[in-house]
């Protein structure tokens, strides 16, 4: 009897990464379909990775660094007693390269590791946005096709968050240390009460390190709904599927909101590139070189072309 073939997959965050990994994802599965799949990541998407169809088993990289020795000894047993027939390594950072050599006898590999067996040949790799890139590491691999994923198998109790209906939502964080790619909270709060003229709700979505700057808004706006830390990675893709729409900086949520299916206004400045980074899906993108110059009118201008178009 021909043992089960092992294969591991990794891709460490983040969480826009990681939604846009979903499709590679599906397409390894369909490619390997009797295989044993692992997946390796970090601890916040440990929950959601442990919920794909696309995996039997999910393994926690804790990233450990050159001056903890004792951790880089366990992941190294870790991924060594793993037997991995096959590598996918969708991460394809200096981190993930490295464990190439970390597993010793180095099965197949997928990814830009030097040496590996199944290099992304690509010179101008960094100039592609993440799902071509992705898609054609898969190709070189001898996977063909990356379609989007199908994310039926997403389920969440939504009554418990009490929603007005119709609603749209808004994500008005983003990365603390990256302040240049957030709209003004302000202007959210304005966009919310455009939203409650019209008879539309709003609902707010954020983590906990961002629950004072989405009180704010809706104590501008009191029709919102807070959600600031209160929604899982599931319930922000549900969420998606019964809003009317999103309008969002160029955050991690806005990528799961458009995987969803919902129709997604994104606000870009010059700190990121939507040409290689934004969401796929129903998306409509805003961009200025400073947030702090995109007016109120504009983005309601937008929004209301998406809700026209409904």
């Amino acid at each position: 009897m021909a043992e089960t073939e092992r294969i591991l997959v990794i891709k460490l965050g983040a969480l826009g990464d990681f939604v846009q990994a979903m499709g590679p994802f599906a397409a390894i599965r369909a490619h390997h379909p009797a295989a044993h799949i692992t997946l390796l990541t970090t601890k916040p998407f440990a929950g959601m990775a442990e919920a794909c169809p696309w995996f039997d088993a999910v393994l926690i990289d804790d990233k450990p660094s050159l001056w903890q020795p004792a951790k880089l000894i366990e992941l190294r047993r870790t991924l060594r007693e793993g037997r991995f027939d096959r590598v996918y390594d969708l991460q394809t950072s200096d981190r993930s390269s490295s464990y190439f050599r970390l597993m010793g006898k180095a099965p197949q590999w997928s990814g830009i590791a030097p040496g590996c067996s199944h290099p992304h040949a690509n010179p101008q790799r960094d100039l592609m946005h993440t799902i071509e890139r992705q898609r054609e590491q898969l190709a070189m691999a001898g996977i063909a096709a990356v379609p989007p994923p199908d994310l039926s198998w997403v389920e969440s109790d939504l009554e418990r968050f009490g929603l007005p209906h119709p609603f749209v939502l808004l994500c008005p964080g983003g990365a603390a240390h990256r302040p240049g790619k957030r709209w003004p909270s302000e202007r959210f709060a304005a966009l919310a009460s455009w939203l409650a003229e019209r008879r539309v709700g709003s609902v707010l979505l954020g983590t906990d390190k961002e629950a004072e700057q989405l009180a704010a808004i809706r104590d501008a706006s009191p029709q919102a709904v807070d959600l600031a830390g209160r929604t899982s990675p599931l319930d922000i893709i549900a969420l998606a599927r019964v809003a009317l729409a999103a309008v969002g900086n160029d955050t991690g949520p806005m990528h799961l909101i458009a995987a969803g299916g919902c129709p997604s206004l994104v606000l870009f400045s010059h700190e990121s590139d939507p040409s290689l980074c934004a969401p796929r899906g129903k998306v409509t993108v805003l961009r200025r070189a400073s947030l702090t110059e995109l007016g109120e009118a504009d983005v309601e201008a937008a929004l209301a072309r998406l809700l026209d178009g409904l």
